[in-house]
């Protein structure tokens, strides 16, 4: 038997986005109601919306789009760990007291207050991190919040010292019911031709036995 845990949020017109950013707004071209054959919509929305996969080209020139980026990235063995913070911090090498034995990581912080709530004290990564996790073989990794730089960092520190080892991000999760363990993830990102993001539907796997807590 297998469990799917959903780990992206709902998306609404509730839905929070980044300050500035164009929010999610869905837009009936035709419905049931008006005597249509049909119901039909469309949507108006930042890609860096709910749960979403950053490209590399979001903050580094020329470094690729996400319709470039390998599906095999957000497909396979992942791994959960829990990490305490303090208020808009990072995490770092040194807030990790387990051993990372799976090559995509998920860190759930608890640190952002969503998802239809917006904040900016979230906890982002460290810089220091992306060599940290390259030499561990980590090939993705995503946070429970809007970014992985904290809301006040105007340079993206993290998201530049990620595309240079090639690292794989995903933003927005929900994790907060999530026990750490060991799963499955599944959060691929749409074919968006030169897009700087797209949204995810993520989820995990859980095999029967497999949520060890780590």
């Amino acid at each position: 038997m297998v469990r799917i845990l959903d780990i992206s949020p709902l998306v609404s017109e509730r839905l929070p986005v980044w300050p500035d950013d164009t929010p999610y707004r869905r837009t009936v071209r035709a419905s049931f109601e008006n005597g249509d054959t049909s119901l039909v919509s469309s949507i108006e929305t930042t890609l860096h919306l709910g749960a979403h996969a950053d490209a590399p080209g979001h903050t580094v020139w020329g470094a690729g789009s996400i319709d470039q980026q390998p599906l095999g990235l957000y497909y396979g063995p992942c791994q959960v760990v829990k990490v305490s913070v303090s208020e808009g911090g990072r995490v770092g090498p040194g807030d990790l007291a387990v051993e990372i034995a799976a090559p995509r990581l998920l860190l759930r912080t608890d640190s952002f207050p969503g998802p239809e709530r917006f904040g900016t004290k979230f906890a982002g990564l460290s810089p220091g991190l992306a060599p940290w996790l390259a030499e561990r073989g980590v090939v993705l990794v995503g946070l429970d919040t809007p970014s992985i730089d904290p809301f006040d960092d105007p340079r993206l520190e993290s998201h530049l010292a990620l595309a240079e080892y090639r690292i794989a991000t995903l933003e927005g999760l929900v994790l907060r019911d999530v026990a750490p363990g060991f799963y499955t993830l599944v959060a691929l990102p749409l074919r968006l031709e030169g897009a700087d993001a797209s949204p995810v539907r993520a989820v995990l796997v859980e095999s029967q036995g497999s949520g060890v807590a780590v």
